[in-house]
């Protein structure tokens, strides 16, 4: 086979870097979103959790290369090498650290691009020509100059539609879980914000509620809360158990499907007892976050979603576990916070300090936050119809991490040419 390596300049019709991108965000929607390296992962580009840009920032910003579908970007700092695709027609504007490529289609398939900059020999490269003790970074003319293996075109082709058959099926997947997502908390607010629950039309409001719902705070409704761990990077004295770790940064991905973000450390068996997550408990997030992404995110540990991990899992410590007297009060509360938070209620309770970390006034939150709970009988009716619709969420998203982990085994050895296509 005749592969050969050629710098990435000289094989795509343009390379544009962002270093310079400091560009004034607004918040509110608006049809230009600006994408961070947040938004580049896993061969991915995310265009739904992004920051807005109004039109005369886009058109000022986007004079040089205009993002298409198929485009591919590079993460430059914070993180160093992450790849994705632009798979959308969203008009996207690319914020600080992130280099954007488009493929010549007379010399690189746009597939294939994708991937090469995923395989092993190229993130060593990538690596290879990073900077700094802290934060890892490259500079502008590395990523210009990156040289990848590119054999003939009809090969790139082959091996980018074998590969890209899985993104496909992940992809779709994703979409399908946020569907799944946004039908349960339209659920969530059609009946415990607007009130239309079944039977509503026979029960009266009292003092601003429905007759027999309770206003109580977290801490009468949650049954017992501890704070998460930490542990250590290898066995080290009594820090000897082996659990996973799941942080703030690492529910969006393991809702998806992406379970490696999720490290394996070592800690004492009296750290580990306590903190063990089980079925139905809630992970809520109290510190952390960034200038632009605010703390208080949510994880609820369904029996798919704890099985992806073959030792015990706990959340970090910046995280806290809650467990609840019944499933029915995890899932009403899971979704109560998810739809809160959205709305800004909770968020109340996040300060941030100088250096733009977010923290959470954890105590006030639990006792002087009201949650309007509905009967038991209600929540039930609640927990029959959300169940499903997040145990399927978790399903797809162990099909992703399936799926994922045979496409990386896959890609090396097409790259290497160990694989005829």
């Amino acid at each position: 086979m005749s592969w050969r390596d050629r710098p990435i300049n000289e094989v795509c019709s343009h390379t544009v870097d962002c270093v310079n991108r400091t560009a004034p965000v607004v918040d509110y929607e608006t049809p230009y979103k600006m994408l961070r390296t947040t938004n580049v992962r896993g061969g991915f580009v995310d265009t739904d959790n992004v920051r807005y840009v109004i039109e005369e920032t886009y058109q000022r910003w986007s004079r040089r290369l205009v993002p298409e579908r198929g485009d591919v970007f590079l993460t430059r700092e914070a993180p160093l090498g992450d790849v994705g695709r632009l798979m959308s027609d969203d008009q996207v504007f690319l914020g600080q650290r992130l280099f954007h490529y488009r493929a010549d289609p007379e010399k690189l398939d746009g597939l294939f691009l994708a991937y090469v900059l995923q395989s092993p020999k190229v993130q060593g490269r990538i690596r290879a020509v990073g900077l700094g003790a802290t934060v890892e970074h490259a500079k502008v003319g590395d990523f210009e100059r990156l040289l990848i293996p590119v054999p003939p075109l009809e090969t790139q082709t082959r091996i980018g539609k074998t590969l890209s058959a899985y993104d496909d099926l992940i992809e779709s997947n994703r979409r399908r879980i946020g569907l799944l997502e946004e039908a349960a908390r339209r659920l969530y607010r059609e009946w415990f914000v607007h009130f239309r629950f079944p039977g509503h039309e026979h029960v009266k409001i009292v003092d601003g509620i429905p007759d027999g719902w309770e206003r109580i705070a977290p801490a009468r409704f949650i049954y017992q809360h501890i704070g998460g761990g930490w542990g250590k990077d290898e066995p080290e004295g009594k820090e000897s158990e082996p659990a996973y770790v799941i942080r703030g940064t690492d529910m969006p991905a393991v809702e998806n499907g992406t379970f490696k973000a999720v490290g394996l450390r070592y800690h004492s068996p009296s750290n580990l007892g306590s903190r063990l997550l089980s079925y139905y408990d809630v992970i809520f997030e109290v510190s952390g976050g960034s200038s632009t992404q605010p703390i208080a995110r949510t994880l609820v540990l369904t029996p798919e979603r704890l099985r992806q991990w073959n030792e015990n899992v706990i959340c970090a410590s910046f995280c806290k576990k809650f467990s609840f007297r019944s499933k029915s009060d995890a899932l009403f509360f899971y979704f109560h916070t998810r739809v809160h938070r959205d709305r800004g209620d909770i968020l109340v309770y996040q300060k941030e300090s100088a250096s733009s970390l977010k923290n959470f006034n954890f105590e006030g939150f639990m006792k002087g936050y009201v949650i309007p709970v509905p009967t038991q009988l209600l929540r039930k009716m609640f927990f029959d119809i959300a169940d499903h619709l997040v145990r399927q969420q978790s399903i797809l998203a162990a099909q992703n991490g399936r799926l994922a982990e045979a496409r990386d085994l896959l890609l090396p050895r097409l790259m290497n040419g160990e694989i005829a296509v």
